[in-house]
């Protein structure tokens, strides 16, 4: 059996923020999967979607310090740089991490580690809201 819906997250600041349960929450057809696969599509290209640790918050603002040493603003070689000093880092950011991931559903639950969460990266200073398509293939 195969679903997919587009659900709209709520506008967040730069930064990475877990969103597994806004997620679980909007997609309450998931609960109709014995197995299967989830795959979540984010559709911008200044945000990014991965998996990481849940429990401790310093790995959140970890990531970022990071990624923003990785990809600084107003690095002298940008030439994108109409649209703010955030944009060019949240691109290269962005394709980085990566703009999907695929997670096992197993008895109708996403089948996470006991330390795992969906990330949102949110990249830009005011990134607004986000879409993500969510496709799931199972039974």
């Amino acid at each position: 059996m195969w679903f997919q819906k587009t659900i709209q997250l709520k506008p967040r600041c730069r930064g990475f923020h877990l969103i597994t349960d806004e997620i679980e929450q909007q997609i309450p057809e998931l609960h109709q999967y014995s197995i299967g696969l989830i795959h979540c599509f984010i559709q911008h290209t200044s945000a990014s979607l991965t998996i990481n640790e849940n429990a401790d918050p310093t790995v959140r603002s970890d990531m970022e310090s990071h990624f923003n040493q990785s990809a600084p603003e107003r690095a002298p070689y940008y030439q994108h740089t109409y649209e703010g000093d955030d944009d060019m880092p949240a691109h290269i950011k962005a394709s980085t991490l990566g703009s999907s991931i695929i997670l096992p559903i197993s008895q109708g639950r996403l089948a996470l580690g006991t330390w795992q969460g969906i990330y949102l990266g949110e990249h830009r200073d005011h990134g607004g809201s986000r879409r993500i398509v969510v496709t799931i293939q199972g039974e």
